[in-house]
């Protein structure tokens, strides 16, 4: 079956979720280093405020922060960390699949171009889109997310044997009492 948006759906831009735990909080979208200062370009360009916190680390030591960082995150526009801060919600425009559009559409992170692949080995599709809900599979029409899927991949290979994850501090405001702010050693 052929991968297309389920109509009235932005779900994708708008939801985040708590990753790899609650205490961690919300992700944001996964910002590769070589293009964190394109999409910082893009939105001056755009007049779009944007917060770019890091994501994975690495280090050679335990008792030291990491000394290189693999990806980083851009933060969704509310305060729980929700909606992507280039997701045209104010316009009244619509996307091709009657969702709300995007303003960098053709200049998006490799991690939206990547979706709704989320895993390459084996290939995982993301159980959250309301496509995959809706048809359990889909085998055909995804070979550019499977090629930014792969790209993200390669570049998150290290061989550092110290693996840091960053916590956002951002959830729901239920949650704020056990969000992390900060570098964590990864387990």
């Amino acid at each position: 079956m052929e991968f297309k948006c389920i109509d009235e759906c932005s779900q994708c831009c708008i939801e985040r979720e708590y990753y790899p735990s609650k205490e961690f909080g919300k992700i944001g979208v996964l910002i590769l280093p070589e293009e964190k200062e394109r999409i910082e370009k893009i939105s001056k360009v755009h007049q779009t405020n944007i917060k770019i916190l890091p994501r994975i680390g690495v280090s050679t030591e335990k008792d030291s922060l990491p000394t290189k960082i693999l990806a980083y995150q851009m933060m969704g526009i509310e305060k729980n960390g929700n909606t992507c801060p280039f997701l045209d919600t104010a316009s009244g425009n619509k996307s091709p699949h009657g969702g709300f559009p995007c303003k960098i559409y053709n200049e998006r992170p490799l991690a939206c171009r990547a979706y709704p692949l989320i895993e390459s080995e084996p290939i995982t599709l993301d159980e959250k889109c309301k496509f995959c809900k809706e048809h359990g599979n889909a085998d055909q029409n995804l070979n550019s997310e499977m090629e930014s899927l792969l790209k993200i991949k390669e570049r998150m290979n290290t061989d550092a044997p110290i693996i840091w994850r960053f916590a956002t501090g951002v959830g729901e405001d239920n949650d704020l009492g056990i969000l992390k702010s900060g570098w964590i050693l990864e387990d």
